[in-house]
């Protein structure tokens, strides 16, 4: 699996502003309709749920935010970067500004951990998050992101 099998480039953005994870939740949930029709609605209550069990912000002002979805066939992403790091309640309880969400479907299973693994292994490389950190540029942000080690299948 690599980070392009799940990312389009049209999920990459940068944002300038958000007040709050509730509302970044609704950029999320807006921005994987637009992209990937799923139903925002539901994205944005199944992201606050997963939220509500444990904050997903990992640390190094990263954040990974998911959730299981009826309507999708397969493991899909979508890449944030805040121009303003916000609040998340990170485990290392710095503000977050490089958000990847992951949606996948209902039963994915194993796919849906092993995409887990490869953006949390992704995001851990520290040159990786400088460079995406330097640029505001949707497409180098793919192409960043896309230029990243995959896993092989099990």
């Amino acid at each position: 699996m690599q980070i392009s099998d799940i990312l389009s480039p049209a999920a990459v953005r940068t944002m300038s502003q958000t007040t709050s994870k509730k509302r970044l939740f609704q950029e999320i949930a807006e921005q994987a309709r637009t992209v990937y029709g799923v139903d925002a609605p539901q994205t944005l209550d199944a992201l606050q749920e997963r939220e509500s069990l444990g904050p997903t912000g990992v640390g190094h002002g990263v954040a990974l935010p998911h959730a299981r979805l009826h309507g999708l066939d397969r493991v899909v992403g979508l890449f944030l970067r805040l121009e303003k790091p916000l609040d998340f309640d990170a485990v290392d309880r710095q503000p977050v500004d490089l958000i990847f969400a992951l949606l996948a479907p209902k039963n994915s299973g194993v796919d849906h951990l092993k995409a887990l693994a490869l953006v949390s292994r992704t995001l851990r490389d520290q040159d990786l998050r400088a460079k995406l950190r330097a640029n505001d540029d949707a497409v180098a942000l793919h192409a960043m992101l896309a230029a990243a080690p995959g896993i092989k299948a099990a």
